[in-house]
Order: C-alpha cells, then structure tokens, then sequence
C-alpha cells in the first residue's frame, strides 16, 4: 500500500516538474545554507584552535605592561630579568618548563644569500614547552646555554632562502654582526594564528643574544608551560604573587605585567566563532520555514485541482485514511527530495568555500542526517493541513466539482 502510494505521488510530482521544483526551492535552500554554514563555522573553529595551537598546548606567557604596548603614553614597563624566569622554575609547582625570551630582528646572511630573520634568544626549556622537534642536528647543551655561546637553530623558512639544496648543519651564517654555528634544523610549522611565519626564525642562547645582539640583560616575555594536570588558574595566580613580590609592587597598585594563557585565548576565540554560527544558522533556517509554506501552498491548490479525481477515489471504495496518506507521502517526497537536493548543493559550497577560507574541509554526518530529517519533517508538518483538507472532502461534492 505504501509502495503505491509513493508511486502515486512519484507520478503526480513528474507531471508537474517545473512547479514541483519551484516548490521545494525554499527546501533546498534553507537546508543548503544551513549545512554549509553550521559546517564552516565548524571548521573555522578548528582551524582558530590549530592556529592558537601552534604557539602550543597549556603556555602562560609573561609580558611586562598593562597590556600590548605601554598605553597612554607611559614609561616602558619594567622588563623582566633572568632572576625572575628562575625564580618561577624552582618556586611554582605545576609547570614543566620555563624558558626566558630575548626577541629581535636582524639580517642573517649566508654567502651571496641574505635574509631578514627573528632571532629569539631562548633556553632548551622553549622547544619543551613548544613541543617544537628538531628535525635535524641537535638542541642546546646545559654548557652553550650557561656560556651563551653563539650556536643556532634555525627554521625551515631561514634555511630554503639562505642554504637552498645545502646542508646546513654545520655551517655558519651571519647574524647581524655576530657569526653563529648552525646546530639543528626545526621542524616546519607554518605561521601563527596571527599569519606570522613560524619558519622564519632562529633560536641562540639567550645570554648570546643579551651580549651580542641587545646589550643588556633584559627578558622580554618569559613562556611557561602548564602541566596538564594541574588547575591553570591556580598557577597564573601563584605566578602573579611571586611576580608582584619581586617587582615590588604594593598592595593598593595593579599589575605591570600580563599573564597570557592560550587555552583561554583559544577558548574565547572558538565560543565567539561557535556563537556567530549559530546566528547565521538561526537566520538561514528561516529558509525552511518557507519553503515548508511554500509546499503547504502548493498543496492546496493540488487539492482544489484533483477534487474530482479525490471524489472518484473515495466513490470507489477508497477510505478517507488513504487519501490523506496520499497527499501526506506527496508532500513528505517534495521535501524529501528539496532535502537531498540541498545536501549536494551544501557539499560543493562546503568543498569550495573551505578553500577560499583557507579552512579544512569537513564532511559531518550528524548535521547533514539532522538536516534530512529536518526537510522531511517539514514535508510531515506542512503537509498535513492540506492532506487532511483532501481526506475529509465529500465524494458527491467532489465528483460535481468542476
């Protein structure tokens, strides 16, 4: 019975293809919209988090200031000194490493090759905290970092402009003013989530870079790494005591450093983007409440078109219960198909658009089942009103419907 009424209702949408599709055009762009926007905003959400992931997992960083910059035109904020990066390694728990960093910009030079590079002056602890690998070639030792000595370790983006097809390991290259040994090669890691080249650096020993490069024996950022197992919280506020201790700063004054954590960075950064998806889905939805009146509408004036057929039918035997399966299967086909329809079209955009975006492109199952069920659901809903209409007609009137 059911098989024949899907027939039925295959044949009567084949009649009318043209009106057919105009009618689930509403269908298939609401569900289009949604799955395409609710699967970007996923994938956006990834991506913000791979990008926030690559400065790495669990960091605290330490920056002197208020905030990015001195603001208001202030004195410098007070750096930080390497008492204070050791200072933190032996009085917090919690943290697996901590490394000081000594940051400038310089022209390396290699050859007839020059390049500018950010050199960061740093300890092994950085690469721990980073899990940042070392491709090849080795990392610091406790000698080198306690001597400054002046050995690199550079990054893929440094090594193809300034070696090309040479082995670098080694090598020297000139930084600035200062020759350096090239110890190991890092591995590569594409830019930031603020489109800033990882590659393009190169690591010294911090005391290196304070004696050949600065000229003094500031810190500018320090970097913590977080154990896992510990409360983040609990540690950026032991850090703020043991800072404001040793910067003395009094109890009625703020802070004149700043604790970053990339955890909440990431965070914020993923509820904002889940929350404007939402928005954007909320408002594409809309799409298929419109459709769904759109095929309640063309069903109804099915209804007035086919009286005398649904008279004839009901003259002959036909229960009121299977005319209203009849138009109800129409109605749930139109959108089922406007659903599937929809599906594809979403599938291409997704495909598409997450190249333009520059974001992976993801293929979820929940929402595209959720989103089929959704369309026939309002096949189900619109459709039932007219169904119904059709159902309680009487066969003498109908049959003298003209």
């Amino acid at each position: 019975m059911l098989f024949t009424t899907i027939i039925l209702s295959l044949r009567e949408i084949r009649r009318h293809v043209l009106r057919s599709f105009l009618t689930v055009l509403g269908v298939v762009i609401g569900v289009a919209a949604v799955v395409t926007m609710v699967t970007l905003g996923d994938a956006a959400t990834r991506s913000v988090q791979a990008q926030i992931a690559s400065l790495g997992s669990n960091l605290l960083t330490i920056m002197p200031g208020q905030g990015f910059g001195r603001g208001g035109g202030g004195a410098a904020p007070q750096p930080f000194k390497p008492e204070d990066v050791e200072a933190i390694r032996t009085q917090i728990g919690g943290i697996t490493a901590t490394a000081p960093q000594v940051q400038t910009t310089v022209t390396a030079i290699r050859n007839s090759a020059n390049w500018s590079v950010s050199v960061n002056g740093t300890s092994s602890d950085f690469l721990v905290g980073q899990q940042w690998k070392i491709v090849d070639g080795r990392g610091f030792t406790p000698a080198e970092e306690i001597a400054g000595k002046s050995v690199c370790l550079i990054g893929n983006t440094v090594r193809t402009n300034l070696y090309h097809a040479e082995e670098p390991i080694g090598t020297r290259v000139r930084l600035g003013d200062i020759s350096c040994e090239v110890i190991g090669l890092l591995a590569t890691r594409g830019q930031s989530g603020f489109g800033q080249d990882n590659d393009n650096t190169v690591l010294m020993p911090y005391k290196a870079v304070q004696r050949r490069l600065t000229g003094n024996r500031n810190v500018q950022t320090i970097m913590v790494a977080v154990d896992p197992r510990y409360d983040s919280k609990a540690i950026q506020d032991a850090i703020t005591a043991l800072m404001r201790e040793r910067r003395k700063i009094g109890a009625d004054k703020e802070d004149d450093f700043n604790i970053f954590d990339t955890k909440q960075i990431s965070d914020t950064l993923a509820g904002a983007t889940n929350t404007l998806t939402r928005i954007v889905t909320a408002v594409a939805a809309i799409s298929l409440l419109v459709g769904g009146i759109g095929i309640m509408n063309i069903m109804l004036v099915s209804v007035t078109e086919r009286t005398r057929e649904i008279g004839i039918r009901l003259a002959i035997g036909a229960v009121a219960r299977e005319v209203l399966l009849q138009f109800l299967v129409e109605a749930v086909v139109l959108s089922s198909l406007g659903g599937l329809v929809g599906l594809l079209i979403a599938l291409f955009a997704c495909a598409g658009l997450s190249a333009l975006m520059h974001v992976p492109f993801l293929w979820l199952p929940q929402i595209n089942l959720i989103a089929f069920a959704i369309s026939a659901a309002i096949g189900v809903i619109f459709g039932y009103f007219p169904a119904r209409r059709a159902a309680s007609l009487n066969p003498i009137d109908a049959l003298r419907h003209e």
